[in-house]
């Protein structure tokens, strides 16, 4: 194959991941973005940089949003959100940030692949994505892609597909959230 006909293939796998998305788990996630007064997202590698970009969406329409960790990052405090994406739900250094949380009255929401998993039990929500984890085995799920593309991809669209609701719900559009763009740059 050369690059134009993998990229179709990424496209065409994209693509299948939409329909295994529940409505219901994205809509209590937008809810809650709603309810909470700030909202902190957190995850690890690649599922942590799509998060950061959620968290830039986020503060261009105007909710209080961080990425944990940063030195910019407030504390959260009762009732705040942190969603933290992660395609196995058990990676080591997430956990106690989201133990943390829930003991200081946090509402959690995990985004993963794996609801069974230590930190789907631990959040209060979850909204599965598709995709294939990264220690996956020959057969188990089918993607042409290395490691956990598939879900960290899905999750970069989820998350501006959330961005859109919620514009739709606020009555945002682009122009308005343009104002809160960076301008130093």
């Amino acid at each position: 194959m050369n690059t134009t006909e993998y990229l179709e293939t990424i496209i065409q796998e994209l693509q299948g991941t939409v329909q295994a998305i529940s409505e219901s788990e994205a809509d209590q996630l937008v809810e809650a973005i709603l309810k909470a007064k700030k909202v902190f997202v957190t995850g690890a590698g690649r599922s942590g940089l799509m998060g950061k970009s959620f968290v830039m969406r986020m503060m261009h329409m105007g909710i209080d949003a961080y990425a944990v960790g940063e030195t910019v990052t407030a504390n959260l405090e009762q009732g705040d959100l942190l969603i933290v994406g992660t395609g196995s739900g058990e990676t080591k250094t997430l956990i106690p940030i989201v133990e943390k949380a829930k003991s200081l009255g946090g509402v959690v929401a995990a985004i993963t692949l794996s609801p069974q998993s230590t930190i789907g039990e631990i959040a209060d929500f979850t909204v599965i994505l598709p995709g294939a984890p990264k220690d996956r085995e020959e057969g188990q799920y089918e993607t042409i892609q290395p490691m956990g593309s598939l879900f960290e991809q899905t999750s970069l669209l989820f998350y501006d597909a959330v961005i859109l609701r919620f514009m739709e719900k606020k009555g945002l559009d682009s122009k308005q959230m343009y104002g809160k763009h960076a301008n130093l740059e």
